[in-house]
């Protein structure tokens, strides 16, 4: 296949370096900086518990009219740069190209055809705090997009070069549920590239479920340093994230995204990460901009449109709000 990788940092990074590593596919990136720069000088690199991979690079560039037409864009953007982003990437997309958000939080395409008990004409609009002007929507083709969930630790530690830290898993599925021929062929090529790939039946579920543990810890974790085991130990905070689970839970109820497990059935997972520092933490200290829409801001909105209440989820959302603004990072 031809692939392209949209933002080479630490997922695409990852991504990419196994894909061009298995010599079955041309894959290039769409890149700027420093790390259009180490990808020209360096190819695909990816640190790993077995040594450095290095992956030839087919080509790069900064402008996706030098790339052409491809079988497969992964995108792989900070989820508030993306509708700067997809109006650029025209040149990438065939009528059989598919596309492939390996992001975090709620995509933007994640309320389309819904179906809430007569609610859909309110929910099937675009969501604002994801894609305000509709700019993501009109760029990518609805129906060629494939839903993906990306289960695995990865950073950038120098342009170019990611470090991965531990999971293989990404779980893709079809926008409208359902199997079909070409995610089963996407879950071949990403099997045959040594990822753990998982052909889902309900893409929204599971997109669903991991934003039910991480629009917490995310958040929590970037307004006061800690990591995530250090949140649930004190009480106060454990408190604080289940209340907020709760009201999240409530809103996937309503829209086919029912979750049976309790908050202490999620904890007692999270748990195991021990003293993991989140990937908004991570952008914190890096003094990166945070991803707070996708992940806290459009479950609210979803919420406010089904006429749920989420006071926890509103304060969540309020203090880490401010705290970006304050820091200069939302």
């Amino acid at each position: 296949m031809k692939i392209c990788i949209v933002g080479a940092g630490a997922i695409g990074g990852f991504i990419g370096t196994k894909l061009a590593a298995t010599g079955a596919h041309e894959v290039s990136a769409l890149a700027r900086g420093d790390t259009l720069a180490a990808l020209w000088q360096h190819g695909w690199r990816l640190n790993t518990n077995s040594g450095l991979v290095q992956a030839p690079l087919h080509k790069a560039s900064s402008d996706a009219a030098d790339l052409g037409e491809q079988d497969l864009v992964v995108i792989a953007v900070k989820s508030q740069s993306l509708a700067q982003v997809a109006p650029t990437l025209a040149p990438l997309i065939g009528k059989h190209t598919l596309i492939l958000p390996a992001m975090n939080g709620v995509p933007w395409w994640f309320m389309k055809n819904v179906q809430a008990n007569g609610l859909q004409a309110v929910l099937n609009k675009p969501l604002q705090s994801i894609d305000p002007a509709g700019l993501i929507q009109q760029a990518l083709p609805a129906d060629q997009v494939i839903g993906c969930v990306v289960h695995a630790s990865t950073r950038a530690i120098a342009p170019g070069l990611v470090q991965h830290v531990a999971g293989q898993k990404l779980i893709v599925g079809e926008p409208r549920s359902g199997e079909s021929v070409r995610v089963a062929a996407l879950v071949q090529a990403l099997t045959g590239a040594g990822f753990e790939a998982v052909h889902s039946h309900n893409i929204r579920y599971d997109i669903w479920y991991k934003l039910w543990g991480n629009m917490t810890m995310n958040p929590i974790s970037a307004i006061t340093g800690a990591t995530v085991d250090r949140v649930l130990d004190d009480p106060l905070t454990r408190a604080f994230v289940t209340a907020v689970m709760l009201e999240a839970k409530a809103i996937g109820a309503c829209i086919g995204c029912k979750i049976d497990e309790t908050p202490e059935d999620r904890h007692a997972v999270t748990a195991k990460l021990g003293a993991f520092k989140t990937s908004m933490l991570q952008d914190v200290e890096a003094g990166r901009a945070i991803e707070l829409d996708a992940i806290v801001g459009a479950v609210q909105e979803i919420g406010q449109r089904l006429g749920v209440r989420t006071p926890n989820i509103d304060a969540l959302l309020g203090l880490a709000r401010l705290f970006g603004q304050s820091k200069n990072i939302y």
